[in-house]
C-alpha cells in the first residue's frame, strides 16, 4: 500500500538537515579586554603558562573548530610597553616554526583602535602539523596598550571567505 503524503514529509527533514550551517558566527569579547572578534563556532576558553622574553606569561585562549579549520584568539598581557614589539615579533617566529614554515609571507596590518607598532603584522604560512599533515595558518599579531593579541586560522584548507571574515570581525569598539 502507498501513502501519497509520505514522500512529502521527507522533503522538509531533508531541507533542515542541509540547512544546518557549518559556520555559526557570533561574537566573542575575551574577558578584561575591549577586542571583539567574530568566530564560526562556539569559542572554548584556556589558558596555560608561555615563555615569552625569558618571562612567564599566562596565555588566554579562545578556540574552536569548524568546516575544517581551527579558529583561535589568544593574548598575553605583558609587564610594560618597551616588551610589546618584541613579544609581537616572538609569537610571530614561534607560530611559523611551529608549522615548520620557511619564509612566511609578511604583510603590516592595521586594525582600527589598536596600538600602532612597526611590529603588528599578518603572516601567511605553509607547513605541517606534528603529525605531519600539510596546512595552511593566517595569523594576526597585535596590540592594545599592554596586552598582545595573536589571532589566527589554520586547517588543510580554510575557506577563504571564512578566513577573511574571520579577520575582519577582528575590532576594538569605539
Amino acid at each position: 500500500m502507498r501513502f501519497p503524503g509520505a514522500n512529502f514529509a521527507v522533503i522538509p527533514l531533508a531541507t533542515l538537515v542541509a540547512c544546518s550551517p557549518v559556520l555559526d558566527w557570533r561574537e566573542v569579547q575575551p574577558e578584561g579586554g575591549s577586542l571583539v572578534a567574530m568566530f564560526p563556532c562556539k569559542a572554548d576558553r584556556y589558558a596555560r603558562g608561555v615563555m615569552v622574553g625569558g618571562t612567564s606569561l599566562r596565555m588566554e585562549m579562545h578556540v574552536c573548530a569548524a568546516g575544517g579549520a581551527t579558529y583561535a584568539l589568544s593574548h598575553v598581557d605583558v609587564p610594560n610597553p618597551a616588551v610589546v614589539a618584541a613579544t609581537l615579533t616572538e609569537l610571530r617566529v614561534v607560530a611559523a616554526a611551529n608549522l615548520g614554515g620557511v619564509e612566511p609571507h609578511v604583510v603590516p596590518l592595521r586594525i582600527s583602535g589598536m596600538t600602532p607598532n612597526a611590529e603588528a603584522a599578518m603572516l601567511s604560512i605553509s607547513g605541517k602539523l606534528p603529525d605531519g599533515v600539510a596546512v595552511r595558518e593566517r595569523a594576526a599579531f597585535f596590540a592594545k596598550g599592554l596586552r598582545v593579541y595573536q589571532a589566527s586560522v589554520i586547517g588543510a584548507n580554510p575557506p577563504a571567505d571564512a578566513v577573511d571574515t574571520f579577520f575582519s570581525g577582528l575590532r576594538f569598539p569605539t
